[in-house]
């Protein structure tokens, strides 16, 4: 079995170390074995971006912009071998993974279009006899580390913008995917990256990770992961003034109200809390009714949820794939566990099932009977489990759906235009969803939430320029 290298310093290195990467539908498939970097080659990487950061910093944006259209197009031609290995490798569905790797190719194409975007101003001094111009500088070396939930996606949005704007990248994916990483960081290089400018480390937080957070030459770290480690992220970047950037948990509320036509609040509960196995940091885990609907609402639910197949990623019918892999599975069979501690009713799901191939397969679980203050309404379980709070009324609602120390995306399903208006302006999360699930955004507007869930500058889209660059402010004698 080929083993696939880290790419440093324009070349692809060997380590001593490697993981292997498991499918989660079918534990006997291993997908390869993917070198694992150390601390020494980590710094190597480092050392490399600092020093073609000089001429990449002052490419043509011109050049610029070709390169990231050419990452993408590639992408688009490849997106159906690329979703292939996503779906693989993390367990989403095939639709799911080649859909994935469609928006990672148009973000790129995004990008490209960004670069030839980019503006500033030219203004009159108060004082007479001088302009003012103000323009955005490249920040430098960026150190990227990404979650395993959307492994070619989310690294997209972090490495085009940070290549458009001028930056040069560090890119630590999760352990647990490397092979979209990889196969993103082989296009990257097949399209022209000049040596030094893109590094690709495959490895653990432990080493890669902490070594790219604790370097003095990397002047900002954009970090999608758990709370606790974006905690330390922002400790220790504090610490040495080191930018950054973070997305984090979140525990997203949907608002079901007596006047949500019911097919629509099926869907938007089903897509947003299940599909992708749960998986999402914009899953919608609390699903809040009020009590006028809130029978006929958990009835429908449960006769969809019966319907789901739950099977190999890459089979087709498959509507949920496996959970990402056995310590996942445990997290979730544990708070599935405290649940019913606490009192809340299993209305269906949670069990672990059998099929043609071993893998980590749980049904979709709802609860009912749940109140908030219950920890699996508190805290982010990231799997295919769900809770059904009961209220009066719309402002009980919107109540509840703020009463989370989270704050990412946000839903409601309704046909009054009052309720809506109302919650987009009183919401408490980054993002509003009305009549569509909380999971699922564009890749041209910005991404991001409030309170727990994130840090920073907004992700995606023209937002993403105010993490990747710096504002200079000059004055010239006329």
């Amino acid at each position: 079995m080929d083993m696939k290298l880290n790419y440093i310093a324009g070349q692809w290195q060997e380590s001593s170390n490697a993981m292997a990467n498991i499918n989660p539908s079918d534990t006997s498939d291993i997908i390869g074995q993917y070198a694992h970097a150390d601390k020494n080659q980590t710094e190597q990487a480092i050392k490399a971006a600092r020093q073609a950061f000089s001429n990449w910093s002052k490419t043509g944006i011109q050049q610029r912009s070709e390169l990231l259209d050419r990452i993408g197009q590639i992408i688009l031609d490849r997106r159906q071998a690329l979703g292939e290995l996503l779906s693989r490798e993390e367990g989403k569905t095939l639709p799911e993974g080649i859909g994935e790797a469609t928006r990672a190719g148009q973000i790129f194409k995004f990008f490209a279009g960004e670069v030839l975007h980019m503006t500033g101003d030219l203004l009159p001094s108060t004082r007479p006899g001088l302009e003012v111009s103000i323009t955005r500088d490249p920040i430098g070396v960026v150190g990227l580390i990404t979650p395993w939930n959307f492994p070619i996606a989310i690294p997209a949005w972090k490495i085009a913008p940070a290549l458009a704007y001028g930056n040069c990248v560090v890119f630590k994916p999760a352990e647990l995917v490397p092979g979209s990483a990889h196969a993103l960081a082989e296009i990257i290089v097949e399209a022209g990256i000049p040596e030094g400018v893109f590094n690709l480390v495959m490895g653990t937080g432990s080493e890669v990770g902490a070594t790219i957070v604790d370097h003095p030459d990397i002047d900002a770290i954009s970090f999608t992961g758990s709370v606790n480690t974006g905690k330390r992220i922002a400790t220790n970047s504090i610490s040495r003034m080191a930018k950054f950037q973070l997305e984090m948990g979140g525990k997203n509320p949907l608002i079901i109200l007596d006047d949500a036509d019911l097919d629509i609040a099926v869907d938007c509960a089903i897509q947003g809390a299940f599909f992708s196995t749960g998986q999402r940091c914009t899953a919608s885990s609390r699903l809040i009714v009020t009590k006028g609907i809130h029978n006929r609402f958990v009835d429908a639910v449960e006769e969809k949820l019966s319907t789901l197949v739950i099977d190999h990623a890459l089979k087709s019918g498959t509507h949920i794939g496996p959970v990402v892999d056995q310590r996942q599975l445990d997290q979730d069979i544990k708070y599935i566990d405290i649940g019913q501690s606490e009192g809340a009713k299993l209305v269906c799901g949670g069990e672990l099932v059998k099929r043609d191939t071993n893998g980590f397969y749980l049904t979709p679980a709802l609860f009912t009977d749940t109140s908030n203050d219950m920890r699996i309404n508190r805290e982010e379980i990231f799997g295919p489990v769900a809770s059904v709070i009961a209220v009066d009324n719309y402002e009980q609602a919107l109540q509840v759906a703020n009463d989370t120390e989270f704050g990412l995306s946000a839903g409601i399903v309704t046909t009054s235009l009052k309720y809506a208006s109302d919650f987009k302006r009183n919401i408490e999360a980054g993002m509003a969803m009305v009549n569509v699930p909380t999971a699922g955004v564009d890749y041209h507007v910005p991404f991001g939430g409030r309170k727990g869930s994130s840090y920073g500058s907004r992700e995606q889209g023209q937002y993403a320029r105010e993490f990747y660059t710096t504002v200079k402010t000059a004055y010239t004698l006329a």
